[in-house]
């Protein structure tokens, strides 16, 4: 059968509630989110590695309070930000370059009906900055740390990226997945695109013979391009 021409839509990525996967690897994590606004100082920094879910989760807290939703790019802004009395969320916060915003920022999350949420993929403590006063603000940050996906939170990654794209994965293929692929979001969302892109192409439904012959020709791919 012939390739046939689907319009791909580039949806939004949603972070529903519903959506995210408890395990163990984010166990810590859901418990430390789930005592604000009780937080030491008010300030939570929530680290872990890339495609850990992070994001997730932190964006699951900022629906939840109402939080101002800035990243470390957004420089102006967080100045905006800190002037307003609600929790606000800082994501990459390693990335931000404006030290006196971040310290203004930690010093008035404790205030009534404030908060701040901070992700990042390092610890706080190893941050750089020329402020002493925001390294000693930076040391006393509660961490609560997130881990790379265990089989789990894979599975129901992998389940869930599936479904946005209208696809039934059987418990067969996702079982062979978590086997196969290295264990991060990125990666599974690569995965999934490759899937779907083949079964298109080969009028075929996504199924664990689909998977196989993708991930071995992927891997074959790549060590020709090593070898050469």
């Amino acid at each position: 059968m012939g390739a046939q021409l689907r319009l791909k839509l580039e949806r939004p990525r949603a972070y529903r509630p519903e959506d995210f996967v408890p395990s163990d690897a984010n166990a810590d994590a859901l418990e430390a989110i789930a005592r604000w606004p009780k937080w030491h100082g008010g300030a939570l920094a929530l680290v872990g590695p890339a495609g850990s879910g992070k994001t997730h989760l932190a964006r699951i807290w900022a629906e939840r309070t109402g939080a101002v939703q800035l990243t470390g790019g957004d420089e102006g802004p967080v100045f905006d930000a800190a002037a307003a009395a609600t929790p606000v969320l800082v994501e990459d916060a390693d990335r931000l370059d404006h030290d006196e915003a971040l310290f203004h920022l930690i010093n008035l999350a404790a205030r009534s009906g404030g908060g701040l949420l901070l992700t990042a993929r390092t610890l706080p403590a190893t941050w750089t900055t020329a402020l002493p006063d925001l390294k000693s603000r930076l040391n006393a940050l509660s961490v609560a740390q997130t881990a790379p996906p265990d089989d789990a939170v894979l599975t129901g990654v992998l389940r869930n990226l599936f479904r946005e794209r209208n696809i039934r994965a059987s418990d067969e293929l996702l079982a062979y997945l978590v086997r196969r692929i290295d264990r991060s979001v990125p990666e599974a969302q690569r995965t999934v695109a490759r899937l779907d892109e083949a079964a298109d192409l080969e009028g075929r439904p996504v199924t664990r013979s689909l998977a196989k012959q993708v991930l071995d020709l992927d891997a074959t791919s790549e060590d020709v391009v090593c070898d050469g």
